[in-house]
């Protein structure tokens, strides 16, 4: 195994100059690397070549780091790393879990062999020491586990030898040994998964047998647990590790010898050998999907980002649909234009008095003091004042007192409705129609700030009534199918009245059964969860059929009577302006 922790003659073997961003690179890491490793001391360097033979190593007499810059990700410029953001650190996850795995070196590998060890059991104490160290690590830092596990295939590649034919690990018991503490250990010290190492597990233990096994299980484990600096007890563990796989602890390990082409006698790997290769493949595939550890900033900056992007394509989608003078579709669902009726006009007067009312806001009442006029006298403040003037202070008490009310501005109210023209919602086409001019009407009526608008969707999304404008006519629509673009009809409506701003009253009424296309449900489901965070109430209206299937997060209202999808909405506005208050 290649020493992840230098002897005391061993030198530095990174080469410069190298390419100049390596040096930036190698200055940002040494900054992260005091908090990683609890120590100020370190000295860190990042470049092709060095590392000391192994993909990394510790220092301890020089306190630095080294990591083989070879094992930066392809296509990274090391001149743009920047990993004092978290966010940035996935771009190079080996690269950084290198570096976390010797910070963890840095800040526990404390005991050292004394002159005259037997060097067979410092040799398996210094195998121990590979997963000892980072148990004890995820116990002080947890959030490590990601980058550590970012590193582990490189490391156990490298310790093990399993790609190299001519050094991979044979059918013995050494070898098995080492391959369970590179790996199986790992996964008691939380770093790796039992599903990640169950063929090494199964051929290790065919090879070594289930006691043999078992008592190397409890010797790492005991590892895990042995203090930083306890020299003794981790020779100790060495020195029991060598009997239990019948080696002699006062001799060094066996050197592989080429000429045995890894124990097959043909040259092909050991079982064991593709054991641990397919274990390192197994880990690497499972960190790609895992995802990486942020930090605050780094979300805040990526939520913020993508609350940018999200309003530019309401926005965007809300130019297409309402833009002035945009040319009718041949897919339109619209069908003409007719005169309101008397009792829809009837309804649009009584919902905009019902708006006013609901948002008309009591006056609050604030009290103040003041050490002189105008206001109410407070003996007890007076009391205070004179004295303080006899003792010969500057007078602080304000002994009178006032009550000022002022009048709270309604907050505004902003209505969207989307109505499905399926098929299957022909009953509501006419309900709807009917409701939209209503609302337009009676948003310009009231008293509140308010706005509405109102579009359908089928094969295409299409406006029925417009922000800021009263429609003169009521324009109706049919319902003939085609597909269902609820995610273009809600981002629409979020770009026409800016319904993911948190500074009015908000309703989003879907009018639908919610059967629709996957391809459309899914985007959709996550623009509505994101105006619901936002803190806008979304209305469902359902037909009274079955079958619904309503988007989640909705307070979901079925519609016996079609023909009370105005009253449904008045009401529903009427609780979103007072649960403002």
């Amino acid at each position: 195994m290649t020493p992840h922790v230098a002897t005391r003659t061993a030198a530095p073997t990174a080469v410069f100059p190298a390419q100049p961003g390596w040096l930036s690179l190698s200055a940002a890491f040494g900054n992260e690397a005091p908090t990683i490793a609890d120590r100020d001391d370190l000295i860190v360097t990042v470049a092709p070549g060095a590392g000391h033979g192994a993909p990394a190593c510790f220092f301890p007499d020089l306190a630095a780091i080294e990591v083989d810059g070879t094992h930066l990700t392809p296509g990274v410029d090391p001149a743009t790393v920047a990993p004092h953001r978290v966010g940035d650190r996935r771009r190079y996850r080996t690269l950084w879990g290198l570096l976390t795995h010797e910070c963890a070196h840095a800040a526990h590998s404390r005991w050292r062999a004394p002159d005259g060890t037997p060097p067979g059991a410092a040799a398996a104490a210094t195998l121990l020491e590979e997963s000892r160290i980072e148990a004890r690590q995820l116990q002080r830092r947890p959030g490590d586990r990601y980058w550590l596990r970012s590193s582990a295939t490189n490391l156990i590649l490298s310790d093990t030898n399993a790609n190299n034919s001519a050094t991979a690990p044979t059918m013995t018991a050494p070898d098995a040994a080492q391959s369970a503490a590179l790996l199986l250990a790992r996964v008691d010290a939380g770093v790796l998964n039992h599903r990640e190492t169950a063929r090494v597990d199964r051929v290790a233990r065919s090879i070594l047998g289930t006691d043999t096994l078992r008592t190397l299980r409890r010797i790492w484990r005991t590892a895990h647990t042995t203090a930083d600096d306890n020299t003794e007890a981790m020779l100790e563990l060495g020195r029991r590790w060598c009997e239990a796989i019948g080696t002699d602890p006062n001799q060094p390990p066996n050197t592989p010898d080429p000429a045995t082409n890894n124990g097959s006698g043909n040259g092909t790997p050991s079982e064991l050998a593709r054991a641990i290769a397919g274990a390192a493949a197994a880990i690497a595939r499972a960190v790609s999907g895992e995802p990486a550890p942020t930090d605050p900033a780094t979300r805040k900056a990526e939520t913020r980002a993508a609350e940018q992007q999200a309003r530019q394509d309401a926005q965007s989608a809300a130019d297409g649909v309402f833009a002035a003078g945009s040319a009718p579709s041949l897919l339109t669902h619209i069908h003409r234009t007719r005169t309101p009726r008397s009792g829809e006009r009837s309804a649009a007067r009584h919902l905009a008095r019902a708006l006013t009312t609901a948002g008309a806001r009591e006056r609050t009442a604030t009290k103040t003091t003041s050490p002189t006029p105008p206001g109410r006298l407070r003996m007890r403040g007076a009391l205070a004042a004179d004295a303080q003037r006899a003792a010969g202070a500057i007078p602080t008490a304000e002994p009178f007192t006032r009550t000022t009310r002022m009048c709270v501005p309604a907050p505004p109210l902003r209505i969207a409705i989307a109505c499905d023209v399926s098929g299957s919602m022909s009953s509501f086409t006419a309900p709807v129609a009917s409701t939209a001019w209503i609302l337009a009407h009676a948003t310009r009526h009231t008293a509140v700030p308010a706005s509405s608008a109102t579009v359908i969707f089928g094969g295409i999304v299409e406006p029925i009534t417009r922000p800021g404008t009263t429609p003169h006519q009521v324009t109706t629509f049919h319902a003939s199918g085609g597909g269902h673009p609820i995610d273009r009809a809600i981002s629409t409506l979020d770009g026409a009245l800016d319904l993911s701003s948190p500074d009015a009253a908000r309703l989003l009424v879907i009018v639908s059964d919610g059967r629709f296309e996957i391809d459309t449900k899914e985007p959709g489901q996550k623009l509505l969860d994101r105006l619901r965070a936002n803190g806008c109430a979304v209305l469902w209206l359902a037909p009274d059929s079955p079958g619904n299937e309503p988007m989640t997060g909705t307070t979901v209202h079925t519609l016996t009577d079609p023909t009370t999808t105005a009253r449904a909405i008045g009401h529903a506005a009427t609780t979103a302006l007072r649960a403002t208050h």
